[in-house]
């Protein structure tokens, strides 16, 4: 199954995005690079937001990132995903970036999978707040390779 019938089968849906204040994603030779895609669910991770509600914040973002690429590029198909950055909105003492992240890796991992064109670098990272107050916020490159 190619990446786009995997990301379609997972009942992601395609469509044209409306242009916005930025440009959700840019090509840069083969490069594929986004803008950070923001969460619907609001909050502090580790105070009020939960790691598992965080994961699924960041696998919302992931959906989004794969919208905007689609947008772009107009498949996934032939596509790599080099680097994820995840953003998380902390409490000052939560520690679990890593596993809240992992609901972007973990759908990036199933749509192109985890021993190919999925496995990605990436760093989570912690923040005092992110902007409107959402929960997480992620951000990906993707390399055209075919």
């Amino acid at each position: 199954m190619t990446p786009q019938q995997k990301a379609e089968s997972l009942g992601i849906q395609f469509e044209k995005l409306q242009r916005g204040y930025l440009n959700l994603c840019i090509r840069s030779g083969s490069q594929l690079i986004t803008s950070g895609h923001v969460s619907d669910i609001k909050g502090k991770v580790g105070a009020g937001v939960s790691t598992e509600q965080g994961y699924q914040a960041a696998r919302e973002c992931a959906v989004k990132i794969l919208r905007s690429v689609w947008d772009a590029h107009g498949t996934l198909d032939g596509l790599r995903i080099l680097k994820v950055l995840g953003c998380v909105n902390s409490a000052p003492d939560f520690i679990e970036q890593h596993l809240v992240i992992n609901g972007a890796s973990d759908l990036f991992h199933e749509v192109f999978g985890k021993d190919g064109d999925g496995f990605h670098a990436r760093s989570a990272l912690g923040f005092a707040s992110l902007p409107t107050g959402v929960a997480v916020e992620v951000e990906a490159i993707f390399e055209i390779v075919a």
